[in-house]
């Protein structure tokens, strides 16, 4: 008898799962560091446990130190290294971020306890993969984990990803190599082709694979993986698995047994992580991810689960929900026109925003394409790399008649370390900033951090405290939470949401 096969679990839900369907603002400080011990104590490979992106939605709605989130989250995980997803040369901006910039934001991570570095270049280039893994290593990180991103276009095929993931394991930047496939779109037959493929260009080293479950699809897409040779499937847990998430570590545990292949994690240290997840869903009233049936219409627009939410909401607040199918049949027109980039951050929104642009114009009898936001126009101009396929000559002539395209492409000069520093003491009046404040002072506006700052350090989760049932016990209660950054409160039909603003000048919504 052969031995069986062990394969190892990441957990998503505090980044991915969070994002996916809370918009990744549902989890606070507090909520993650209670998970965490559950977590820690179920022997997974590692934590997907944030990004850019989820710590600047800290700042904006939490009112949240970033540095402080991950430095709690590192205490109570101690064994289970944290893990940052980014897409190259970006830290809390669409845009391309400036080498010191990037040089600050890995020093900072490493510091406060992040050991691990995803990196999903979304145009599968290499040679920027490995500038942002130099870095990365440069600064302390221990771990990082290169993308080969997958979608599903006519110029895209097995073979470049292939060639990506070997030239990726080659290099002694990258420890590790992952398909992420963004949208859920691998198939049980497209996944039983590549997985043997990337395992070969691999070789000996770790693969991993980071789907969604988008289509229905992903739950047996993992179980197939684990059968061709990967070593690490990415899931995630309770309220913040399914749906437009990970497949649920639970129910893939079982599964994968079910074919003869072991997972090597604590079940019970699971399920008591599930329950505190569950517990955050039930009192933040945030919807539960739920096992996804079969939508292949996916397979058309790819757009993203998070963003899908996005375009809904955004389409209904003008009262124009009706377009939704116009959009989505236009997404796949704009891609195509730019070249068939991967529908993923920050393309898809790049892609979705063009869309609703194109469908309004057409709605008011304008031209599709006579409005680029500047994103796309930076997109034309190769800001973010080459797009992989041809872009379509009429949109990029369009594009290059624009005086704003001509004002994007004027070269200008990155700012260096010493040239941040200097910037921000000036702004604040001292000499004495710590770079942790000089970065984020540089990428985020300065009166949410002033609110962050007089906010105070982030409170522990208390989920069971007592029900308010009077005016008098809601003023009281307000009185014990010196550090609150936000109060809902239910009138009847009425819902009244606070959000904390700086001494003298709180925000009200």
């Amino acid at each position: 008898m052969s031995a069986r096969r062990t394969v190892r679990l990441l957990d998503t839900s505090l980044r991915d799962g969070n994002q996916s369907l809370w918009g990744a603002a549902g989890l606070t400080t507090g909520m993650v560091e209670a998970v965490g011990p559950h977590l820690e104590a179920a022997g997974l490979d590692a934590l997907d446990f944030t990004s850019s992106t989820h710590l600047s939605v800290g700042v904006r709605w939490h009112r949240e130190d970033p540095w402080e989130r991950i430095s709690r989250m590192a205490a109570v995980t101690p064994g289970t290294p944290l893990s940052l997803i980014t897409t190259g040369m970006r830290f809390m901006s669409w845009d391309r971020s400036p080498v010191s910039v990037m040089r600050m934001s890995m020093r900072a991570l490493a510091e406060a306890g992040l050991r691990r570095l995803q990196i999903a270049e979304p145009m599968n280039d290499t040679a920027a993969t490995l500038a942002v893994a130099a870095l990365a290593k440069e600064e302390g990180i221990e771990q990082v984990v290169a993308a080969v991103t997958f979608t599903v276009s006519p110029v895209h095929d097995d073979s470049l990803y292939a060639a990506a993931a070997k030239v990726l394991a080659a290099d002694p930047l990258i420890d590790r190599v992952y398909l992420k496939d963004p949208g859920g779109l691998l198939t049980p037959e497209r996944t039983a082709q590549l997985i043997p493929e990337l395992r070969a260009a691999v070789g000996d080293g770790v693969l991993e694979l980071h789907s969604h479950c988008t289509t229905g699809l992903a739950p047996l897409v993992y179980v197939v993986a684990a059968q061709h040779g990967v070593d690490v499937l990415h899931t995630a847990l309770g309220a913040l698995a399914n749906g437009t998430s990970q497949p649920d570590a639970l129910r893939l545990v079982d599964n994968l047994a079910a074919v003869g292949i072991d997972t090597d994690v604590d079940t019970a240290a699971l399920r008591r992580a599930a329950a505190v997840v569950d517990r955050i869903a039930q009192v933040q009233d945030l919807p539960p991810g739920r096992p996804t049936e079969l939508d292949l219409a996916y397979q058309q627009h790819q757009i993203p689960g998070g963003m899908m939410g996005t375009l809904r909401r955004q389409l209904a607040e003008r009262g124009q929900a009706d377009l939704l199918p116009h959009v989505l049949e236009e997404v796949g027109q704009v891609r195509e026109a730019l070249g068939w980039p991967i529908m993923v951050t920050p393309y898809s929104q790049f892609i979705g925003t063009q869309a609703v642009l194109n469908v309004l114009a057409a709605q008011h009898g304008e031209d599709r394409w006579s409005r680029m936001p500047d994103e796309v126009l930076r997109y034309l101009l190769g800001h973010f790399g080459t797009p992989p396929g041809p872009v379509d000559p009429d949109v990029a002539q369009r594009a290059a008649d624009l005086p704003r395209t001509r004002e994007l492409d004027r070269p200008q000069a990155e700012p260096t370390v010493a040239e941040l520093r200097s910037t921000v003491a000036r702004q604040l009046g001292r000499d004495d900033v710590p770079d942790r404040e000089v970065l984020l002072r540089t990428v985020l506006p300065a009166d949410q951090l002033d609110v962050m700052a007089a906010a105070g350090p982030a409170p522990a989760w208390q989920p069971d405290r007592q029900p308010v049932t009077s005016g008098l016990d809601f003023v009281r209660a307000a009185s014990e939470l010196p550090h609150w950054r936000s109060l809902d409160i239910t009138l009847g039909h009425e819902r009244i949401s606070l959000r904390r603003g700086a001494p003298g000048g709180g925000q009200a919504r």
